[in-house]
């Protein structure tokens, strides 16, 4: 009896998926350790959650860092994940031979409201394993920012974060890799 097994995909077809058009970006998936996971739809919430953050983001880094909003990021465990939210390295010029890479990446912001469990177990371990030193989580179900750091590998060989804070909505969190810079929730977080 042969065992049936998904078909798992290198980044190079992923790509070459699109490139043949099999795949397009109104698709709404993501590469997520070699399978194609549908992304969940986004509420009206989400939606403005993230529009605030991107802009709050953009405001205070400027010209020092690159905003990228629902862009893809390249991950070395064949995953080519869309965050909300990345802050990379250099100018936007710089990313236009490939997608941004863990040592790239200053900070990962996933907005989580019907996602949250996906974000908070498959999303944290997949940027634990990858480097991926500072990943939040905009929680909107507890309006709450949950801020992880410090990537590991437990005596199981399960990834996660060895810190994990909590800020709530009307307190500034100071922005990784920007101790000068200061972010506040309240101008984050809708209504």
């Amino acid at each position: 009896m042969t065992a049936v097994t998904p078909k798992r995909f290198t980044i190079a077809e992923y790509h070459r998926l699109m490139e043949l058009g099999f795949l397009t970006e109104d698709d709404r998936v993501e590469l997520i350790r070699g399978e194609l996971m549908q992304m969940a739809a986004k509420g009206t919430r989400h939606s403005v959650c993230n529009t605030k953050l991107f802009r709050e983001l953009d405001r205070l880094v400027g010209d020092t860092a690159v905003i990228r909003g629902q862009e893809p990021i390249i991950l070395p465990t064949d995953s080519q994940p869309e965050p909300d939210i990345v802050i990379a390295r250099g100018k936007a010029d710089d990313y236009l031979s490939n997608h941004p890479l863990p040592e790239n990446i200053l900070l990962v912001i996933e907005v989580s409201d019907s996602s949250l469990e996906y974000d908070q177990n498959t999303k944290l371990a997949l940027y634990a394993e990858d480097g991926i030193s500072d990943y939040w989580i905009v929680n909107l179900v507890a309006d709450q920012l949950e801020r992880y750091s410090q990537p590991y590998q437990d005596t199981q060989g399960k990834f996660g974060y060895r810190l994990k804070q909590i800020a709530l909505r009307h307190e500034l969190v100071t922005l990784p890799g920007f101790p000068n810079l200061s972010l506040e929730l309240n101008r984050v977080f809708p209504g």
